[in-house]
């Protein structure tokens, strides 16, 4: 993955609905806000020590359910086939405006578009 922030992000997106509320809204703060340890637990009356704890345990309990499912890993997968899907889409649908065969033009196209739709989800 591109840094830590970016895979913790990712993993907040995908699994960040079972963690606790305070872990969710600690998560969110730390690594989408930017804020400190400091500043969180200035605004919340608590240590930075008690931010820190509460921010690994979410951490650990996203990394974890990551390592079971491989979600994200197959996400990644996906995307990149999906990318060459396209490539490989729309070299057909050049090959295929080579010939006069109406049915093979449309059918190319329609798979150039749905990998197109696709790519934007």
């Amino acid at each position: 993955m591109k840094s830590q922030a970016y895979r913790m992000t990712m993993l907040f997106d995908f699994y960040g609905e079972i963690l606790t509320e305070r872990q969710k809204e600690f998560y969110d703060l730390y690594y989408n806000e930017d804020l400190s340890l400091g500043e969180i637990a200035e605004n919340y009356g608590i240590t930075r020590q008690g931010v820190r704890d509460v921010i690994m345990r979410a951490e650990a309990t996203l990394t974890e359910l990551e390592d079971k499912t491989g979600l994200i890993k197959r996400f990644h997968t996906m995307r990149r086939q999906l990318e060459q899907l396209g490539q490989a889409a729309q070299e057909l649908v050049s090959l295929t405006d080579r010939y006069d065969d109406a049915q093979l033009t449309a059918v190319s196209r329609q798979i150039l578009q749905i990998t197109e739709d696709l790519q934007k989800e």
